[in-house]
């Protein structure tokens, strides 16, 4: 009996943990044509981040075909929906950022997401932060979207073929549960 390797899979974990250097690895890993989906709005006056985009650009290298999307994730996923890519959203904590931002139907969104996700036959590798284990924001604002990135991480979670969490550079598989290696 052969098993079915991962069509999607989530990784989570805190800010710095080392789940973007993680996920670009575990796509290198592959044959398969790579592409890279930034969903971080690029302000020209924050040179703090676009030192952390170049950063990202430069680790990840000239296989890569990088994409800036902060709202169309599922156009992506359907335009690019072939077996031989790897996808690499980075991050999803971001996204949900700017559907808050511009006052998106979260419900919608998700559904919308979860349905391109489970229809695709690209290999698809998610990276969302794990807010909810720190402080208890101070601010009622804070507070709601921790709620909401929990619930798009369950959401998530619950539609991928696998769900890894990266600490301190490590993963530990979380679904499914005794697994061969982790691999694409």
């Amino acid at each position: 009996m052969s098993i079915q390797p991962p069509n999607t899979t989530l990784i989570i974990g805190g800010a710095r943990s080392g789940k973007s250097s993680f996920a670009e690895g575990l796509c290198e890993q592959s044959v398969s044509n790579l592409i890279y989906i930034a969903t971080s709005p690029r302000f020209d006056d924050d040179a703090e981040m676009i030192d952390r985009i170049e950063q990202h650009r430069a680790r990840r290298g000239p296989r890569w075909h990088a994409i800036e999307e902060q709202i169309a994730l599922t156009d992506i996923i359907q335009r690019h929906d072939a077996p031989d890519n790897a996808i690499l959203i980075d991050c999803m904590t971001l996204w949900l950022n700017n559907l808050l931002y511009r006052k998106l139907p979260l419900d919608q969104q998700f559904a919308a997401l979860v349905a391109a996700l489970k229809g695709t036959t690209a290999k698809i590798v998610l990276i969302s932060n794990e807010v909810g284990q720190g402080v208890v924001p101070s601010t009622s604002e804070g507070r709601h979207f921790r709620d909401h990135q929990g619930r798009l991480n369950q959401t998530l979670a619950s539609c991928c073929d696998r769900v890894i969490e990266v600490k301190a550079g490590l993963p530990l598989q979380l679904k499914p549960i005794n697994q061969p290696p982790i691999k694409l």
